[in-house]
């Protein structure tokens, strides 16, 4: 019977281990319970590329996180992706699957999520299906207060659906994996009022015109 897929999480985010990002990837583990054997790598203040490497190549697949900065991933981030071009292309990567995700206050999330997945493609990843969220502060007060709203917006709810599927990337392309067809999970779609106008046409004026 094979093993367990080993999936890395990397905290890239500046607070480390006291911020937003490290609160998501607690969720993430949380749900990769009895899928994975995960274990967290924190970026800030922690090892370097060479230092972390050794993980890095025992790990099945991974998962970034990172928050957002001027429309962009951290500086911790992107010291690290600086530092792994010269394993471009290596059985360090190549084939492994990586999910990311990307928090944000309002916008630019979504951003920093396509060109990151770009990046871990070029690295030699692959990208699990629906294996990329960002997760808004903007998007979860809008739930709050309209939950009609809410089934267009990425929830908390979702980073269960992106640890499944890089769980079940990472098992299926273990040795010994049985050639099966991958039960891969997806969240909830807006299919009736993803086209409606949502811009209300301003009221004509009640004053009358200057004479």
């Amino acid at each position: 019977m094979p093993r367990r897929p080993r999936i890395l999480l990397v905290n890239a985010s500046l607070a480390g281990a006291a911020g937003n990002t490290a609160v998501l990837l607690t969720r993430i583990q949380r749900a990769l319970r009895g899928k994975s054997a995960a274990e967290t790598a924190v970026l800030a203040g922690g090892p370097d590329f060479a230092a972390l490497r050794p993980r890095l190549a025992a790990a099945d697949g991974f998962v970034f996180a990172t928050g957002t900065h001027w429309d962009g991933w951290s500086s911790e981030l992107q010291r690290f992706l600086e530092a792994a071009t010269a394993a471009e292309a290596t059985s360090l990567w190549v084939g492994k699957p990586a999910a990311v995700v990307v928090s944000e206050h309002s916008t630019g999330g979504k951003g920093v999520l396509s060109r990151l997945q770009g990046v871990l493609v070029t690295l030699g990843c692959s990208v699990p299906p629906l294996g990329g969220m960002v997760v808004s502060r903007a998007a979860l007060l809008a739930a709050k207060s309209d939950r009609s709203a809410a089934r267009d917006f990425w929830g908390l709810a979702d980073l269960g659906v992106v640890a499944h599927n890089v769980a079940e990337a990472a098992r299926i392309s273990l040795p010994g994996a049985r050639a099966a067809t991958p039960r891969w999970r997806t969240w909830p779609v807006d299919r009736r009022d993803f086209a409606a106008r949502w811009l209300d046409v301003p009221a004509r004026s009640a004053q009358p015109p200057p004479e």
